[in-house]
């Protein structure tokens, strides 16, 4: 599995994200920077499940074809592509370290060996990707895991429809793309099966956890509040601060609970994705996608 580094390496244009109900793929143009074309396609109840450390793709060929349709939609097939996908699928975590070696082999398999026990697979059988940062006492870890199997998965259903899979970022790491705050701002990327909940504060990364999905497509702003709440109070006993922006995404109808959430939690609220951007379905259910290219 590939991160997504700006500063590094010059990112494809192209990015498809597969979710359980769904697939699709936004293509991005750099002049001028903008949102050029999008197009999701639905997938049938159970082509896809996905899962931790389970089989993910039960029907090939349904979602290769619907990776294939949406990418052709918009100019992308045949292309190396950014691969967004489902949370649920990758682990993500934050891991401290007084030091890390300088060879990046050398580091990986310190980041591994931590590791170990602290997953319900076997380390060895995972593919890795981390970033390390400054951190107010040593080095701080955002590492990416995921099954090499599961990976396979998704990867050759890329590959069927066309495309090469350049670079490979869990939905809600792909979304982060959309934030762009020196302040300390709350991502909360709400789903059915699971809700990531992330804060950041320039370009680190300082808090991610994974909540259970609230279930609804219009949660009230109490019941949003009352799931970030120990989140928020994590961050500010941490760090001595307080979030002060909170972006989020999968609200169906967001300006009924915008005011009543900022009132709930003190942090001014917005979307996470620009409303001029895409229509409400696919900034909802396709953030990652739209997030990568931005």
């Amino acid at each position: 599995m590939t991160e997504k580094k700006r500063s590094s390496i010059r990112l494809p244009l192209v990015a498809c994200e597969v979710a359980a109900n769904g697939v699709a793929a936004v293509r991005a143009e750099r002049r001028p920077p903008r949102i050029a074309a999008m197009h999701s396609r639905a997938l049938a109840q159970g082509v896809l499940t996905p899962a931790l450390n389970a089989e993910n793709v039960q029907d090939a060929a349904a979602l290769a074809g619907a990776i294939e349709q949406a990418l052709s939609a918009v100019g992308g097939r045949g292309q190396e592509i950014i691969a967004v996908l489902p949370d649920t699928a990758v682990r993500v975590m934050l891991l401290d370290f007084d030091s890390l070696p300088e060879r990046h082999q050398e580091a990986e398999a310190t980041v591994r060996f931590r590791l170990k026990k602290s997953l319900p697979f076997d380390i060895d059988k995972a593919a890795l990707s981390f970033e390390a940062q400054p951190a107010q006492q040593g080095v701080r870890v955002a590492a990416s895991i995921i099954v090499r199997s599961v990976l396979d998965e998704y990867e050759a259903a890329f590959r069927a429809a066309g495309c090469s899979p350049g670079v490979v970022l869990p939905s809600s790491l792909a979304a982060l793309g959309a934030v762009n705050e020196n302040r300390p701002t709350m991502l909360l990327k709400l789903g059915a099966d699971a809700s990531p909940v992330a804060v950041v504060q320039g370009d680190k990364l300082l808090l991610y956890r994974l909540l259970e999905g609230i279930g609804s497509a219009q949660p009230s702003a109490q019941r949003i509040a009352d799931d970030i709440y120990p989140s928020l109070v994590y961050f500010q006993d941490n760090y001595g601060a307080a979030v002060e922006k909170l972006l989020v995404s999968g609200v169906a109808e967001f300006e009924k609970i915008a005011a009543q959430l900022q009132e709930h939690t003190g942090a001014a609220v917005g979307e996470l994705i620009d409303p001029n951007l895409a229509a409400v379905g696919l900034r909802n259910e396709f953030a990652g996608a739209i997030g990568a290219l931005l």
